[in-house]
Order: structure tokens, then sequence, then C-alpha cells
């Protein structure tokens, strides 16, 4: 299994602008110096990496909930992708995962063991592992 994605940028770095399109077709926007590094309008790559990060954990979680015979009614889960300088660079330097769940017959207790669990299991996690994840979990009744 492939996914694509496509990005263009045209002019310099400050003043340039850019454009970025899932193959999918389900998602298309622009991005810029502003976007990213500063408050502008339009996405980057660290909120998609976040959306991606948020979806991925948050379907992992409800499989793992599933398989142990408590199926989720509901998951939400915010992913903050931190963006920083380090050094001459910047980087990134941490994602917070914060998930609240809807499980019944789920303790507080498993159900952030089974967060934990994923937050450094997941698909994306896996391939992130360069970077700090911190899981923050809560069950709502």
């Amino acid at each position: 299994m492939q996914r694509t994605a496509e990005a263009r940028w045209e002019g310099e770095l400050k003043t340039g602008k850019g454009h970025l399109k899932l193959g999918s077709g389900t998602y298309e926007g622009d991005y810029s110096f502003s976007s990213r590094f500063e408050s502008g309008t339009g996405t980057n790559p660290e909120e998609l990496l976040g959306a991606a990060h948020a979806g991925c954990f948050t379907m992992a979680l409800a499989n793992l909930l599933a398989k142990g015979g408590h199926p989720a009614t509901r998951i939400d889960t915010t992913a903050t992708v931190h963006l920083e300088k380090v050094g001459d660079a910047f980087g990134i330097t941490g994602i917070d995962l914060v998930t609240r769940g809807v499980v019944p017959g789920v303790s507080s207790e498993e159900f952030s063991r089974a967060a934990d669990d994923m937050g450094a299991n997941c698909i994306v996690s896996r391939a992130l592992k360069a970077v700090p994840i911190r899981v923050q979990a809560t069950l709502s009744r």
C-alpha cells in the first residue's frame, strides 16, 4: 500500500508561497513561512503531521480497546506538535497527545495504559521514535 501527497513552493523562503495536496483529493491548501513559523493563515507540515498522528493513535487505541472486549463509544484526540528553534535550526521537539474517551466497562487505569501503549506503538508513533511523545488520557462517563 502506498499513499501520496504533493507539495509546491514558489519563491524565496520568507516571501514565497506553497501549496499542499493529498493524493486522495480530500485536502489541499496553502502554506507559507508565516503559517509555519508565525501565526499566519494556512496550514503547515507540522499541523498535518499532528493530524496524521492523532488519527493513527485514535484508531489504534479504539482497536486495542475493542480487542480487549471494550469497544469505544467515542475517542477524541488532540495532537500538539512542538516546533522550536534548537541551536541554529528548527526542530520538532515533542508531540503531546491529549485523548478523551467514552469506553463502557473500562477503568481509567486501563484506558491510560492502553493510551500509553498506543502513544508508543501506533504506526505513526513508531515512525516518529526520535521525537518525545507524551500522552494524557482521560476517561469520560
